[in-house]
């Protein structure tokens, strides 16, 4: 099996306490640690992960963004995914993830939030 790699910057937002996790590639069980600790490095009160470079996502993958998320909200933190194409959204929508996570259509939408 081909192990697949992903991307990831983390730059500065607009707003003071503001970053955004920038993640290319697709977020697989082969590559999602480097994710999960990417997330978990920094912690500012509201991450935006910019997902517009993810062309797919498994159900690992949306594990570790689950998991931030649920560590996140018990910091009193906040995280919004953004630019995530149809078939990401589509497994939001299916795990129900997209209940819990405000997800936007870009970074700059989640910025203005």
């Amino acid at each position: 099996m081909q192990q697949e790699t992903i991307a990831i910057e983390v730059l500065p937002g607009k707003s003071g306490g503001t970053r955004i996790v920038r993640v290319v590639g697709p977020v697989l069980l082969s590559n999602f640690f480097a994710l999960k600790a990417e997330l978990e490095k920094e912690q500012q009160p509201i991450t935006i992960l910019d997902l517009s470079g993810v062309e797919y996502m498994d159900s690992a993958g949306m594990g570790a963004i689950i998991n931030y998320y649920v560590s996140a909200q018990r910091r009193g933190n906040k995280l919004i995914a953004a630019g995530a194409n149809y078939r990401v959204v589509e497994l939001f929508k299916l795990t129900h993830v997209d209940s819990l996570i405000p997800m936007t259509a870009n970074v700059e939408e989640a910025e203005a939030l």
